[in-house]
């Protein structure tokens, strides 16, 4: 027990729940939710394993120092008495992300610069030279976190955000971020045990998201690299044992998993996004209008999409939310249909009662989780009164 440290596993607002019940699963103990972040306690195996299997975390910080600070001068001396040699060495680089919630601390690239100053300066005056500064690939990345006059001081064990998962190559004018779409997917109770359908599925973020949850795949599998692996206590050999114990609890998947897009750039991408990811197998895309297509099939559908916003492309909102409505309706009994939107004004056009309105966030733009249920023959008229 003696190895086991807390943990911050930062993660988007709405997904704290989501996140905290894949730590659960994955074994993670005292499990405390907070805002946009979950805490939890494990080992050095633990952290590699979250970082390679958490599917709405976007970064794992290891606390290192929490203290208090009233002044700029005060974070420089508490951030200079501290044995930064024992983590790196001076050929060594690195790089600093700050966030500040305080009247005292105001800018937060001031404080990473201050931070900065003295660290280097502490091996300066230790070792006559100082490490660089590396933005993208340091050898040590930390993370200052002020909280009114409370300094956190964390290891970054993730490096760049875990959204970037490593297949994609292409993308379309505005897509979805990994880490969402994982996150839509579960709040939407997505489990691979039926038919899914993306019919706007743009570069396939969604379509690849789902198939990875279906196949209990990592989602992190084909990351170049994380954080940790420079670190100076990094264990290669339990990296390894780690990764091919979350490869055997991978699972056989026996439905279908369908994409369409009017696109034939966003098919293309989306082919080349789902080639990278290993998931061809899996995941069928057909450039196919939804407005003019047709449930296939008696079995139950889940359909997870995100429509455009009219943030970036012309579209007539009304009209078109009518059109989602009226297809949903029309031609997909016995399919729950979740769709993603940040105009809340079009949704009173789709003209369907949603089941579940679940608040998220996405970027900066306040967004609507909905849940519409589409019932086979009689019951569909019987409930969508």
């Amino acid at each position: 027990m003696e190895n086991n440290f807390k943990m911050i596993a930062k993660t988007m607002y709405g997904f704290e729940p989501v996140l905290a019940k894949e730590l659960l699963a994955l074994g993670a103990m005292d499990i405390k939710e907070g805002t946009r972040n979950v805490s939890f306690v494990g080992d050095t195996g633990f952290m590699y394993k979250a970082n390679l299997c958490l599917r709405t975390a976007i970064k794992i910080l290891k606390p290192y120092r929490s203290f208090k600070i009233y002044s700029e001068e005060d974070l420089y001396k508490q951030i200079y008495e501290l044995p930064w040699e024992d983590f790196m060495d001076v050929d060594d680089s690195l790089a600093i992300d700050a966030t500040v919630h305080s009247e005292t601390f105001t800018h937060s690239k001031y404080i990473s610069l201050k931070t900065k100053d003295a660290i280097v300066d502490r091996f300066r005056d230790k070792f006559g030279r100082r490490p660089n500064v590396d933005l993208d690939f340091p050898t040590l990345r930390l993370n200052i976190h002020i909280e009114k006059n409370f300094c956190n001081v964390s290891f970054d064990s993730s490096g760049q955000s875990l959204h970037k998962r490593g297949y994609k190559s292409a993308t379309n004018i505005a897509p979805i971020n990994e880490v969402l779409a994982a996150g839509l997917l579960l709040l939407s109770g997505w489990d691979g045990q039926s038919d899914f359908m993306d019919p706007m599925c743009g570069s396939g973020t969604i379509l690849i998201e789902a198939a990875m949850i279906a196949c209990n795949i990592p989602p992190n599998l084909n990351r170049k690299e994380f954080a940790f692996e420079r670190w100076k206590d990094w264990d290669e050999d339990l990296f390894e044992k780690i990764e091919a114990s979350v490869l055997k609890k991978m699972r056989e998947f026996h439905f279908n998993i369908k994409g369409y897009d009017t696109s034939p750039s966003a098919v293309h991408k989306a082919i080349d996004n789902i080639e990278n990811a290993n998931l061809s197998e899996f995941i069928k895309v057909e450039r196919q209008d939804f407005f003019a297509s047709q449930k296939e099939g008696e079995r139950h559908l889940h359909m997870l999409f995100n429509p455009p916003y009219g943030e970036r492309l012309e579209i007539d909102m009304p009209k078109f939310y009518k059109e989602i409505g009226d297809t949903l309706k029309q031609s997909y009994p016995g399919t729950d249909a979740w769709f993603i939107t940040s105009n809340l004004e079009a949704i009173k056009h789709v003209g369907l009662r949603p089941s579940r309105k679940i608040k998220l966030y996405n970027g900066a733009l306040e967004s609507k989780l909905l849940k519409y249920q589409i019932y086979q023959g009689s019951k569909k008229a019987k409930f969508q009164e």
